[in-house]
């Protein structure tokens, strides 16, 4: 639908012979006239004559933009003034185009034509993107909600595992009351060496992936084949007997077989990958003289490396049936004289290092 505003009859016949045979055309001779035809109809393009007695089309014009129901429609205004500073003035209005009088019908058509072929170009676009606005909104809660939901499940499979570690750990050290609060305490320990390896730079193509607080908690289960060790030999107050102390360190190998098979009875059990190193490793040594397969230098994993410093630090520091604890100092002397033997020397630097805080929060009611 196409409106034509002009005062002058043979105008608007001119307009709509040109027009007629494309679009469904409404001539309007005066501004009040085009405003009573806005009440009831909303033309897809307005042409509208500047030079009218009661109202001009620059007033006409500044009323459409006001009004949210006309502000789009596209208006070309019809003019007999030919100078730049009147088109400048229509444009800054908001008009689309300006064609002169007297027009060319054909040229009348071919503009109007074109005009109405952009406008309809752009709603399709302003549908398209209001499509896809309401997509990427619809696209974003969904996000929003799977997030939800993903961090939901997060959280119960990092509760289970908690829980699982925390159980094993807990029926491990109530079947060896000599060690009270071993786990916990060699936790602390080894939080404090991987500390100084992150701010000494040490190893950070590793530690860099590393889960510190899973690793910490995975730490509890490297006693865990003690579970298969006899009572007899767990609980007994004194020394053991050679052969009783090589039944003993089969705990190591134990705890190898506890968590495969736990990894493969449970879904989800990658978290168990470091518990396994820390149960097979933590009583090998650098000098390959460890158990149980007698690995040495770095065939070691790191995490067994820093395991068996904390583990013998805290064995050194507690009260045992057969031996009274040692002081701190004489802990750090023990371990650092085996630097290189026992323990990997570049490890052992970083211990030595983290002294003080072992110092500060050893605990002086052990067992």
């Amino acid at each position: 639908m196409v409106a034509i505003v002009d005062d002058n009859i043979a105008n608007l016949k001119i307009a709509k012979s040109a027009l007629t045979d494309s679009y469904n055309v409404f001539t309007l001779p005066s501004a009040a006239k085009l405003f009573d035809f806005l009440e009831r109809n909303i033309p897809a393009l307005i042409l509208l004559d500047i030079d009218m007695p009661e109202m001009s089309g620059y007033e006409v014009i500044k009323i459409l933009k006001d009004r949210p129901e006309t502000r789009d429609i596209p208006v070309i205004f019809l003019t007999g003034i030919s100078n730049s500073d009147s088109e400048i003035e229509g444009l800054d209005l908001g008009a689309v185009d300006y064609i002169s009088k007297p027009f060319l019908p054909p040229l009348l058509h071919k503009r109007v034509n074109l005009h109405l072929t952009v406008g309809e170009q752009k709603k399709e676009l302003e549908s398209q993107t209001r499509t896809l606005t309401q997509q990427s909104l619809e696209l974003q809660n969904f996000n929003d909600n799977l997030r939800q939901i993903v961090e939901v499940k997060t959280g119960q499979v990092l509760k289970l595992q908690r829980a699982i570690l925390k159980t094993v750990s807990d029926l491990v050290e109530s079947r060896d009351e000599e060690t009270g609060g071993h786990i916990e305490r060699t936790q602390r320990w080894l939080s404090f060496l991987i500390g100084g390896l992150r701010e000494l730079g040490i190893h950070r193509e590793q530690i860099d992936d590393w889960d510190t607080d899973l690793i910490l908690q995975s730490s509890q289960l490297h006693d865990v084949g003690k579970i298969a060790i006899r009572d007899s030999i767990l609980m007994k107050p004194g020394r053991l007997t050679p052969e009783e102390f090589d039944e003993m360190k089969k705990h190591a190998a134990y705890g190898v077989f506890i968590i495969k098979k736990i990894e493969e009875n449970a879904p989800e059990s990658d978290f168990l990958k470091h518990a396994e190193i820390f149960a097979g490793t933590h009583h090998e040594k650098w000098d390959g003289t460890g158990y149980p397969q007698g690995l040495s230098g770095e065939d070691i994993p790191l995490l067994g490396r820093l395991m068996a410093i904390a583990d013998v630090y805290d064995a050194l520091i507690s009260d045992r049936p057969y031996k009274k604890r040692f002081s701190h100092e004489e802990a750090v002397r023990i371990i650092m004289e085996s630097k290189g033997t026992q323990f990997d020397p570049v490890l052992t630097d970083v211990f030595e290092q983290t002294a003080d805080e072992f110092r500060c929060t050893e605990d002086t009611d052990k067992v």
